[in-house]
């Protein structure tokens, strides 16, 4: 455990963040001890070979003059003695601060953890590692750890500001070349009056998607645990981020390009030498050095009182997080289990599509076709092949198995498994014989026997499944691209939610989030979404609002046209509703003998449109309102795009719109 490693540097170091630092080298010189992990793979003999070529390689670190860019690969000795290390260092740093702070902190890891075959220290300015196999060019994020302080008062502004913030930062850390991945900027939030600074760095022998990858890992991991902080540090072997109210970082690192040093080679060979237990004669003049610059007896007394009131929170925190990192390890193992037992190999498949003939396509979407498929044990299945122009990346693809992997609901789609083998990814689901709800409410032939009845049962079945996917599910799920193409009908014309591959996970009390990327179907978005990227359950319920007022139409909201206007389906409804003519509304070939069951789902569909999000209904209120004509329902607004008509929405440069227009939706990830 973290805190129980604790001392003097740890108190050092929050002292450093609670007194204003009037020097970059005065950073340098108070280089504290922040964090550390020892791995519990394996012990080794303190006075073994292991040892003594570890302790070589940490010697070698203040020893070699030749690398100034900051990051450094060595490994010693041969066969189950070997001992790999790398160590990295903030860009702006010297080539002399590089070493002096990879010398401390790495003989202070070897104290921390004089008996395992894996560690890692972060000091405030490098880290280093040990291992005893090969860490040169592979990303690793766990352990991931992280510190914060501060916190701001508007989050939602805040996280915006971040969002873009942090989508540079990664793209430019993940582009720089052989010598750094580093970046730095900064951006202003409360109305220009307060400026964030960032900074994102990659240990340089990853690749640009390796890089961009551990990254991303390190946003998630910021999210969960630093949200609402205006100083964090995240944490990982690999890759690390920060940020900070203040500059933090020297200026050069803004100004200069990195010196063309000569770039990082395989790790080089050290023969075994006796290393001082403390470090060595550099390590004593150092720390002599720091004893001689100690603050005036009052400023002592500022940083004591203030570092025993950080400390105990931070104690707090570390707990807390511990707790969490062991609950997350043991639901990591069981999806990795579970995700492992569904996956199918290639040639099953295609024999089960028979080599995926014309004859066994059933659809077409935006991300590949879709074929219809029977298994040796005779159970038929729907095969969903992605295309390699799709746009859905590993990610994507990933997110869709581990989501559907864990619903189980009468109202989802069910996941039978998936393919992935070379350029090939396949998604398995159970056949759904009755096709997708567009191709049966928006065709005049088959609408016409699709009777109330068998409507109104496909409008409260999928209210069910979005009331699963929000509130009784172990996870809450944001669907985000809720539309008739995306229901299914089995046999019994029973309606199942498919395509996950948008689904955003959120945390079981958040009400909201946002994203920078949009994706999506217009006709189906909720405008906050459209606009803002603004989402939360609310987005679902909007979708499903405009999905109750087209199996009452039988029309397309997006390609909705009447005699007199060119108002939008929405528009249209209310305006009638207001009216009380809706039987305008109404699909002719239902008749006239349900009406009043109708109007009440014209009123619910209304509802769940309202432009408003406080407005709208929860999918558990609006169940007991479909289930009982005793509640009495609420006056809805007008809907939302009702003067929007023919408006192009406004999305500033920091957004990205990628919404589908022709039945294909476009995945975009966000991992919780």
């Amino acid at each position: 455990m973290i805190m129980s490693n604790s001392r003097l540097p740890l108190l050092f170091f929050y002292a450093i963040l609670l007194v204003p630092l009037v020097s970059h080298s005065l950073v340098l010189q108070r280089d504290p001890y922040v964090l550390h992990n020892c791995s519990t793979s394996g012990n080794v003999s303190s006075n073994g070979t292991f040892r003594a070529n570890l302790n070589t390689l940490i010697s070698a670190f203040s020893s070699n003059t030749q690398i100034d860019y900051g990051f450094y690969n060595f490994s010693a000795g041969e066969g189950t003695d070997k001992v790999y290390a790398t160590g990295l260092c903030r860009a702006d740093l010297t080539s002399t601060d590089c070493r002096i702070c990879l010398n401390n902190s790495g003989h202070e890891l070897l104290q921390l953890c004089p008996n395992e075959k894996e560690g890692i220290m972060w000091y405030m300015n490098c880290t280093v590692r040990y291992s005893n196999n090969s860490i040169f060019g592979v990303m690793e994020t766990t352990p991931i750890k992280a510190l914060v302080s501060g916190s701001v008062p508007n989050v939602t502004e805040f996280d915006e500001v971040l969002d873009t913030l942090f989508y540079k930062l990664r793209l430019e850390a993940s582009a720089g070349g052989i010598f750094r991945k580093v970046a730095v900027g900064n951006a202003p939030y409360q109305h220009n009056t307060d400026t964030i600074y960032g900074l994102m760095q990659c240990s340089p022998d990853l690749s640009e998607m390796a890089c961009s990858n551990c990254l991303v890992t390190a946003l998630d991991y910021f999210q969960s645990y630093c949200r609402g902080r205006d100083g964090a540090r995240v944490l990982a072997p690999s890759c690390n981020l920060r940020i900070q109210p203040d500059q933090f970082y020297d200026s050069i690192l803004v100004e200069s390009p990195p010196s063309l040093s000569p770039p990082p080679v395989p790790a080089k060979s050290l023969s075994p030498s006796p290393v001082p237990a403390k470090g060595g004669k550099a390590r004593n003049d150092y720390l002599d050095s720091e004893r001689n610059k100690s603050n005036s007896s009052k400023n002592t007394i500022i940083i004591i009182v203030s570092v025993v009131v950080f400390v105990v929170l931070i104690i707090c925190i570390c707990l807390c997080l511990r707790v969490k990192k062991q609950r997350k390890k043991v639901e990591t193992a069981d999806e990795i289990s579970n995700t492992e037992s569904l996956q199918f190999n290639f040639p099953t498949i295609r024999v089960a599509t028979d080599n995926f003939s014309d004859a066994n396509k059933v659809g077409t979407g935006g991300f590949g076709a879709v074929y219809k498929g029977r298994l040796s044990d005779g159970q038929e299945i729907a095969v969903k092949r992605l295309s390699m122009g799709s746009g859905q990346g590993d990610l994507e693809f990933k997110n869709e198995i581990l989501l559907m992997a864990k619903l189980h609901h009468r109202n989802l789609v069910k996941l039978r498994g998936f393919c992935l083998e070379g350029n090939e990814r396949l998604l398995i689901y159970e056949f759904v014989s009755n096709g997708s709800l567009d191709q049966v409410i928006f065709d005049p032939t088959k609408r016409a026997d699709l009777d109330w009845q068998m409507r109104y049962k496909i409008i409260v079945g999928i209210a069910r499944g979005l009331l699963y996917l929000h509130e009784d599910s172990r996870l809450r799920i944001i669907h985000r691209d809720l539309k008739a193409s995306n229901i299914l009908l089995d046999d019994e014309m029973n309606p199942k939610i498919a395509d996950f591959g948008l689904a955003r996970l959120v945390l079981l009390d958040q009400t909201h989030s946002s994203t920078n990327r949009i994706v999506g179907t217009y006709g189906y978005m909720a405008p906050e979404y459209a606009y803002y990227g603004h989402f939360s359950v609310k987005s679902d319920v909007f979708s499903f609002g405009v999905l109750v007022l087209e199996m009452i139409c039988g029309q397309k909201n997006g390609y909705f046209r009447n005699n007199k206007n060119e108002d939008d389906l929405l528009s249209y409804a209310w305006k009638n509703w207001r009216n009380m003519t809706t039987s305008n509304i109404i699909d002719p070939t239902l008749g006239v003998g349900s009406k009043p069951e109708i109007i009440r789902c014209i009123h619910i569909g209304l509802l769940c449109v309202q432009e408003n999000v406080a407005d709208r209904p929860t999918m558990s209120s609006i169940i007991l309102m479909l289930n009982g004509n005793s509640i009495t329902l609420s006056v809805p607004s007008q809907p939302a795009f009702l003067t929007h008509n023919n408006v192009e929405p406004d999305i500033s440069s920091n957004q990205s719109i990628l919404a589908s227009i022709n039945e294909a939706s476009i995945t975009a990830l966000y991992p919780r």
